[in-house]
């Protein structure tokens, strides 16, 4: 997924924790919350002194969203959401969370639909 696509698919699904995000989407997004955190910030201390106000509103709302990918991918890497109370422990969790995330998607067992699938017609129904 390209970084202009993961960041549009990081604002529209901001709040569905149901489903799986890629890799790149994953990366691409924390990428750019990371990024324009910091410019924000950078920003309103040139501009403001030490306000804080820009910056932290700009944590709130890219908070949701950030979870909600997180969530995905997690899921997409075969592991569950309960992991990310692992943030809860200062600089150790970061670490634990970005190795799980790393990790590469699970394979997804084929499933058929009602369309293809025919279980009786191995029995000779029709």
């Amino acid at each position: 997924m390209a970084f202009l696509d993961s960041i549009r698919a990081g604002f529209r699904n901001y709040a569905n924790f149901s489903g799986t995000a890629a890799r790149s989407e994953f990366w691409w997004w924390v990428l750019f919350t990371e990024l324009t955190g910091a410019a924000v910030y950078a920003i309103t201390d040139v501009a403001m002194g030490d306000s804080i106000f820009l910056g932290s509103a700009w944590a709130l709302a890219v908070l949701l969203p950030s979870l909600a990918v997180a969530v995905r991918r997690l899921r997409d890497a075969a592991f569950s959401w309960g992991h990310l109370f692992w943030l809860l422990m200062p600089f150790v969790g970061v670490i634990i969370i970005a190795i799980l995330c790393a990790q590469p998607s699970a394979p997804r067992p084929i499933v058929l639909s009602r369309t293809t699938a025919k279980p009786l017609a191995a029995y000779g129904a029709r």
